[in-house]
């Protein structure tokens, strides 16, 4: 992909043609040269190496007006600057481009459980990434980079960016599995087990990246498909596609123990919510004849036994204390009192 565009004469660098006079909202950029990587104080000078990465803000207008100028195809320059966040490529005139789903971060915290948004445009000889909000991919990346590490190729910048959000997903799904694993822990061996509610959040992590891994490979299965591809970024695109299915495998098999854990916590509680269900008909069983008797009693009628004498309360209880029993032994024999 660099032999073709450094063969070809009348073509131009991209960054030879990068627009002036504007000023962007540059985060940060680097030069890749042979002595290693150089950060860019400006955008529109002369690149010295032959890869130039810029990471701009969308939320500065000077990126906007910088991306109307910039000497990349229209609808490449449309994607970098569209506001939808849903995870898409597509190439033009041999420029890839792609929207790709990221966690966001903040200064104070690497995983705020929100997704933003990473837009990327990958020429021959210039990568241009734009985003909303930070992104923790980028942040591991640019750590990377600044520690010496040397990308040679758009396939290495796209290797690095995608790999870096691949090893933070991993992270974060270890994380939750072990939580999970914990819980199934206490349930199982009945120390305080966790309830519905305390795995609703793992639960709702889980689909969240499992949406944005499906997302993505479902961009990299179409790369690898189309025909327009450039062949210098088709055996890393191959890579990331296999790596992220390998890791969405891994989420759904998470889910999977998930939803196995919360069946047998939903069972435990439907056997514990039965159980007191029976005891409760238990005691309305037992205490219906006693029930009755005193209600024979309590009638204001005349001719009522056991009316005169002192000992009449006395033999009233015993006889509902008696059918009480009465219930019970028939209950027992029956069987109703063997559970």
């Amino acid at each position: 992909m660099d032999g073709q565009a450094s063969e070809d004469p009348c073509t131009p660098a991209l960054g030879s043609l990068l627009p002036s006079g504007v000023r962007p909202g540059l985060i940060w950029g680097y030069d890749f040269t042979a002595d290693g990587a150089v950060e860019v104080d400006r955008c529109d000078g002369a690149p010295p190496g032959a890869l130039r990465w810029l990471h701009l803000g969308l939320s500065d207008n000077g990126t906007r007006h910088w991306i109307d100028q910039a000497p990349l195809p229209p609808a490449i320059r449309e994607l970098l600057l569209s506001r939808d966040t849903y995870q898409s490529a597509l190439i033009d005139s041999g420029v890839v481009g792609c929207v790709l789903q990221d966690f966001e971060q903040a200064f104070d915290k690497e995983d705020t459980g929100q997704i933003g948004a990473l837009r990327i445009a990958l020429t021959p000889d210039l990568i241009v990434t734009t985003r909303p909000r930070p992104l923790r991919s980028l942040d591991i990346a640019r750590q990377r980079v600044a520690r010496g590490l040397h990308l040679s190729s758009p396939a290495a910048v796209l290797d690095l960016v995608v790999g870096a959000s691949a090893e933070s997903i991993s992270r974060i799904s270890r994380t939750l599995s072990a939580n999970m694993e914990q819980a199934e822990d206490a349930l199982l061996g009945n120390r305080h087990p966790p309830s519905s509610r305390d795995l609703i959040e793992i639960r709702r992590r889980l689909a969240q990246i499992h949406r944005l891994l499906g997302g993505m490979w479902d961009v990299f299965k179409r790369l690898e498909e189309d025909e327009e591809l450039p062949e210098a970024l088709r055996p890393t695109v191959e890579k990331l596609s296999q790596r992220l299915q390998s890791l969405d495998g891994d989420i759904i098999g998470v889910i999977a123990q998930l939803r196995l854990l919360r069946e047998e916590l939903d069972i435990r509680e439907a056997q514990r919510t039965n159980q007191n269900l029976y005891i409760l008909s238990i005691m309305t069983a037992l205490m219906l004849p006693a029930t009755f008797v005193t209600g024979l009693f309590g009638m204001n009628t005349g001719g009522m036994p056991l009316q005169t004498g002192l000992a009449g309360t006395f033999l009233a209880t015993l006889l509902a204390a008696g059918a009480a029993l009465a219930t019970y032994l028939l209950l027992r024999y029956l069987g109703f009192m063997r559970r």
